[in-house]
Parts: C-alpha cells; sequence; structure tokens
C-alpha cells in the first residue's frame, strides 16, 4: 500500500513539473517571436533665419521608467498603463526621440554643429531634454488619442547657466488601437512638436 501511494505521489510531482516545463518553453517561444517594429521621422525646423556657428549637443532625454523602453505605452485609464503587444519602437524611447530631435534641427542648416552629448565635440550650448508624456489614452469608449509633452532646457555649456525652457505639447486621435493607426497618431503630434522645437532650440544656440 505505502509503495503504491509513493507511485502516485512521484507521478503527480513528475506531471506537475512537466506542467511548469511546458509552461516555461510558451514563455520563451512568445518571447521569441518577433515584435512589429516602427520608427518616427523628423520634420525640419525652418531653413531660414538667423544662423549660428555654435556646436550644439542633445542629452540623452530623461524620462520615466515606464517611458524608457522601446514597447509603445497605452493608458486605458488615469492610474493605469499596459502595452500595445504587438509593436516596439526601433529603440528605446528616449533614444528614438533624441534621434529625431538631432535630425530635426541639423535639417535647419542653421547650427555650426548638432550632435549627441556622448562623444561629441566641446559643445557651446547643451540641449536637455524630459519626456514628460509619450502615450496613447483611451479618453472615451473606442476613442484614443496620442499626447505627447517634451520639456527642453538650454544650457550654456561654459558658464553652467540657463538660458531658457520651454515645454512642448501636442495630441492627435488615433483612427482606433492598431499598432499602425498609433504611430501614425504619433508620427502626426511629432510632425508638429519637432520644427517646433528645432526653431527654439536654433534659437537658444545663440
Amino acid at each position: 500500500m505505502t509503495h503504491t501511494i509513493l507511485t502516485r505521489r512521484m507521478a503527480l510531482l513528475g506531471g506537475v513539473a512537466l506542467l511548469g516545463g511546458c509552461s516555461a518553453l510558451s514563455a520563451l517561444d512568445a518571447a521569441a517571436v518577433p515584435l512589429d517594429t516602427y520608427d518616427l521621422q523628423p520634420t525640419p525646423g525652418a531653413t531660414t533665419g538667423p544662423r549660428s556657428a555654435a556646436t550644439l549637443l542633445v542629452t540623452l532625454p530623461e524620462a520615466a521608467a515606464p517611458l524608457s523602453t522601446d514597447r509603445l505605452m497605452i493608458r486605458p485609464q488615469p492610474a493605469s498603463i499596459t502595452y500595445l503587444p504587438d509593436a516596439r519602437w526601433s529603440d528605446t524611447l528616449p533614444i528614438v526621440i533624441q534621434s529625431i530631435l538631432i535630425r530635426s534641427i541639423a535639417g535647419t542648416g542653421r547650427v555650426g554643429f548638432v550632435g549627441r552629448t556622448d562623444g561629441g565635440p566641446v559643445p557651446d550650448r547643451v540641449l536637455l531634454v524630459r519626456i514628460d508624456r509619450f502615450e496613447v489614452a483611451v479618453t472615451a469608449p473606442d476613442t484614443f488619442t496620442a499626447q505627447v509633452d517634451i520639456t527642453l532646457t538650454a544650457i550654456d555649456d561654459r558658464t553652467q547657466a540657463v538660458i531658457g525652457g520651454r515645454t512642448f505639447a501636442q495630441m492627435a486621435r488615433a483612427t482606433d488601437a492598431s499598432p499602425a493607426a498609433v504611430v501614425a497618431a504619433f508620427q502626426r503630434t511629432m510632425d508638429v512638436l519637432t520644427p517646433a522645437m528645432a526653431d527654439w532650440a536654433v534659437g537658444t544656440a545663440g
């Protein structure tokens, strides 16, 4: 009798272990499925206006932990967040924003040099960037709105004095919650914000 009970217990434990192994393998398989990758394109600022020979370096943007990722953030309720399950940015969001901001400023042709702070030349001005909001909010049933808030602060690198600061905000409606529609809404916000941010940054270059 004792031998039979032990045999049954061993069979049960073996089954549980097998199920656990299957779950782990399923999780690994899910993690291995490639996600559709999206990028955002810059819109240059104005190519006419005052020019500067200054060197302007753009820092890697600061962002809260939920935004410091390559996933597209959704806010279904004011106090909760989630991510689109089948999509990712081409890099972490701060790197994506830094890249399009640099390209937008460079597209003006109105500064001597613009680049990243890591490995660039000694700057005249440094542009601090903070991503305060970059999400799609569910503002009503079946209503999805891309909301973007980015704050820029210009610093004189020699004196470390703050030259100025400004927050840029824009919203755009997404037709639905599909990755393509969400990215298109984000792109529309950046089509407005990137030239405005570039023009402001060029104006602070001196």
